[in-house]
């Protein structure tokens, strides 16, 4: 069943096109993911869809009846209400239900022997219990709480920004539509609670439309891929993987066609060189057809080629931290923290909200003192602190003049010079946007172009906190090649698990109680011995055993040197057999019918296997007492 259908919509803002005779049908049952770069129109396209904007031109057909939710970067809610009666606000019987009686009991908090709101309270009462309202109550607190929401009665006026988009997200989740639409709904929630959500919009019997920039939230969610390019929608079905896939064969395409104009324009051009001068009829068509020529191109993507800019050189001393602790309020956020880092180390700390992830770095940074502890940098650093603030931006100056001022001489590790635009360009910034101001700039170019002025800087060390927040799937795709060609030391807060997957080695994992453990990456390794640990008794569950005697070491002593750099050691090594262990099985899969290759094949990975349990017991022993 069709929902919407778009036909030959345009839209533009000032001088600006973004959209261009665009059509595209929603249906039943559609998962669509919305990709495209920042500031190419996607906002503009969901607002469109949620009727809160109208088109240009063409139409934007909602079949009747087809009701629509829809969850944008900032909602609107009112500060007057509670957390969860916002969460309830809404023109559904059951959510007008729920939120009356929410107010009732809010109001009897301060009146609470008032005559009349006991009455109504009584008659709400059983009108939750005829309409099953507690179970929508429950769920209510449920999908909050998942979301990381635990304070119901918390007025929506004293909440953050994230903390809004989650209550936004949440109410949305409650209260059924036939179209969910959503502006990023993964900022502002942790990994945990993406995971939670993906697998309840996979559940849910809804069509859903969204712009995200989590690659494997698109791989397990959406069905169909939507690319926003150069004002046109380009579709393609299937989840990333598969636009991918598709996406690459499209570039093939474009390069095939791209090389055929070439020829022909060269042929073309050699005809008019070597043809008489005399101005016929035929002639002048091929002059026209030959102008044409000169004006397509085809887009192959060299834009987007990966650029390794020079750095200052790093010695072997780059931070030693001992002891560190910080808190606020009393309220401790991480305590006796040791970290080493050493050159090339890459480091994703990864954990809940509000469990002190940004404070370290802030820490780390010098920008906030700790409460005890030491934070030493070795003397050749020079640090680049990408942070979710870009407070060096400054709204009066262009584009261009902002980062050539920063950097007015940018080398590569060749050696080769790069202009200001060179580097804006590879930053998706085309030529005309490089001269707009930056005060013009929407949310997404902002954080890009601060992300660009950390960069050209050149440090050697980078701290990055939440870089993938805001940013679009294009810049993300440039900062990975860039990551994968710099030298340096990395230090990434990101709940973006494909991101930690392609640049850090290991993972930090914070906890509610303070408490920072170290695993091995890639994310799916974290999960798994997360999961373990949880599962196993804690200390208060184990049978007493004796007290150790004054030669017997205790299992809570400190890491001596030699085993912390074993356990360095295991890490890579568990890395490394995680990668024989995948390679392996794909032979396997490939071996067909060569039973003697699949017998050798197959002892190899029992054999492979059993090392790495082996491994990860000794890893644990070792991750445990340290």
């Amino acid at each position: 069943m069709n929902l919407i259908t778009i036909e030959n919509v345009s839209k533009q803002y000032s001088e600006r096109v973004l959209l261009d005779k665009v059509n595209l049908l929603i249906n039943a049952g559609d998962r669509i993911g919305l990709i495209g770069p920042n500031g190419s129109g996607k906002t503009t396209l969901l607002r469109l869809l949620a009727g809160l904007e109208t088109p240009d031109e063409g139409n934007l057909i909602v079949w009747g009846g087809v009701r629509r939710q829809y969850v944008a970067q900032e909602p609107e809610l009112d500060d007057g209400l509670t957390v969860l009666q916002q969460v309830f606000a809404s023109d559904s019987p059951q959510m007008k239900l729920l939120l009356a009686y929410e107010q009732v009991v809010t109001e009897l908090q301060s009146r609470p022997q008032h005559p009349a709101l006991l009455d109504r309270l009584a008659h709400l009462t059983q009108e939750m219990d005829r309409t099953q309202g507690w179970a929508a109550e429950n769920n209510a607190k449920t999908i909050l709480t998942q979301l990381g929401i635990t304070e119901f009665q918390t007025p929506i006026a004293h909440l953050s920004g994230g903390q809004r988009k989650r209550v936004a997200l949440a109410r949305a989740l409650l209260d059924p539509a036939d179209l969910l639409i959503l502006d990023e709904p993964t900022n502002h929630l942790d990994a945990d609670a993406i995971a939670w959500l993906e697998t309840y919009l996979q559940d849910i019997p809804r069509a859903l439309f969204m712009v995200t920039h989590d690659r494997y939230f698109l791989d397990r969610v959406v069905n169909r891929i939507v690319e926003l390019d150069r004002r046109e929608l380009v579709v393609y079905p299937g989840n990333y993987t598969a636009y991918l896939e598709k996406e690459a064969q499209r570039q093939e395409q474009f390069a095939a066609a791209e090389d055929k104009r070439r020829g022909i324009l060269r042929r073309e051009l050699a005809w008019l060189h070597r043809s008489a001068a005399a101005r016929t009829t035929k002639q002048r068509a091929r002059i026209q057809r030959v102008e044409e020529l000169r004006q397509i191109r085809y887009d192959l993507g060299e834009d987007r080629v990966a650029m390794a800019l020079a750095s200052k050189r790093l010695g072997k001393k780059v931070l030693a931290v001992r002891g560190l602790s910080k808190g606020f309020s009393g309220q401790p956020l991480f305590r006796n923290f040791d970290l080493d880092l050493e050159p090339g180390g890459r480091i994703g700390i990864i954990g809940p909200n509000g469990t002190g992830k940004t404070t370290l770095l802030n820490v780390l940074a010098g920008r906030v003192p700790p409460d005890s502890g030491s934070v030493v940098w070795g003397p050749t650093v020079e640090l680049g602190y990408f942070d979710q603030e870009s407070a060096m931006l400054r709204d009066e100056m262009r584009v261009h003049d902002f980062i050539a001022a920063a950097a007015p001489l940018i080398r590569t590790e060749g050696g080769d010079r790069l202009e200001a635009a060179q580097m804006l360009e590879w930053f998706l910034f085309t030529r005309p946007q490089q001269q707009a101001l930056i005060a013009s700039l929407s949310g997404g170019e902002r954080r890009r172009l601060a992300l660009l002025y950390t960069l050209v800087r050149q440090p050697n060390v980078l701290l990055l906190d939440e870089p993938t927040n805001d940013l679009d799937i294009q810049t993300l795709g440039v900062l990975e090649q860039f990551l994968d060609q710099f030298q340096g030391c990395l230090i990434v807060v990101s709940h973006d698990r494909y991101f930690l997957d392609r640049t850090v080695d290991f993972l930090l994992g914070f906890e509610a109680n303070g408490l920072v453990h170290r695993y091995p990456a890639p994310y799916e390794t974290y999960t798994r011995l997360r999961a373990e640990a949880i599962s196993k008794p804690s200390p208060q569950a184990r049978p007493a055993s004796p007290a150790p005697s004054r030669s017997e070491p205790t299992a809570s002593r400190k890491l001596t040197f030699n085993e912390k750099r074993e356990l360095e050691r295991l890490e890579s090594k568990i890395a490394e057999l995680e990668m024989e262990q995948a390679a392996l099985a794909e032979a396997i899969n490939s071996s067909g019918h060569d039973y003697q290759r699949l017998e050798q094949l197959t002892n190899q990975l029992h054999t492979l296997e059993a090392e790495l349990e082996q491994t990860f017991e000794r890893w644990s022993t070792l991750a445990e007492r340290a």
